[in-house]
């Protein structure tokens, strides 16, 4: 799958289509990107890009974090060029907030370390996944996090008209069965929103808008990647 982007979710709003139709739409702030690493199967046991955004200031990162983009001469790595082992190259660039990387598994990228890859990299690309965080709602009770309707109010329902209910039943099997929907931890969780079609790309803003939503709160960090359908439709394509 080719390499996607890193991004930060800017919020909502409405454009107007080709057809003069209002199509909502969320603003996705996506690079630069810098490449900052290239994984090898020889050294790593597996071939992927890894790619980082948004710059962290010095005073806040850590010697490791900085050591992992640039050449800080440290005393490891001195012991390790005096022992004669190859060096990695580094992408010479600022931490970064946020690393992940793409699977390229055989496939040709054309990237190289410390390539600053922008929203243009989205050109002509119709339909895109978003990856997120949703946002967390905390401990919360049944009618929030699974949208029950709660007791009746009448017929000597006192003080329990928010309760889940009866949860099990008697002697047989006399226990809870597992996966019975409860309250407790809502959203926080990592979600995929598929085969979003990409609306515009402003290349000069580095913004791209994709009608519909995407999972967390504004300032949230996503990831975008090229749509695994639009894969499955290109081999259907060529066979």
């Amino acid at each position: 799958m080719p390499v996607g982007l890193l991004g930060k979710k800017v919020g909502m709003t409405q454009v107007y289509g080709e057809d003069g139709s209002i199509l909502p739409v969320t603003v996705i702030e996506v690079g630069p990107c810098v490449v900052t690493q290239l994984r090898t199967a020889d050294r790593d046991g597996y071939e992927a890009v890894q790619i980082g955004f948004d710059d962290k200031p010095r005073r806040v990162a850590t010697r490791g974090e900085r050591g992992h983009v640039a050449n800080i001469a440290s005393k490891r790595q001195k012991t390790r060029q005096s022992a004669g082992v190859e060096l990695a190259a580094k992408a010479d660039c600022e931490p970064k907030r946020i690393l992940r990387e793409f699977r390229t598994d055989g496939e040709e990228h054309g990237l190289e370390l410390g390539q600053e890859l922008t929203a243009a990299h989205f050109d002509g690309v119709e339909r895109i996944d978003v990856i997120g965080t949703s946002k967390g709602r905390g401990f919360s009770g049944a009618m929030k996090r699974h949208n029950f309707s709660g007791q009746r109010a009448t017929h000597g329902v006192k003080k329990v008209h928010r309760k889940v209910g009866s949860i099990g039943q008697s002697a047989d099997p006399s226990r809870v069965i597992k996966g019975t929907k409860m309250a407790g931890q809502y959203g926080n969780d990592r979600r995929t929103v598929r085969y979003l079609k990409v609306v515009r790309v402003d290349a000069d803003q580095n913004m791209v808008l994709v009608r519909g939503g995407v999972p967390g709160p504004n300032g949230g960090y996503v990831v975008l990647r090229h749509s695994t359908k639009n894969r499955m439709k290109r081999m259907a394509e060529q066979k």
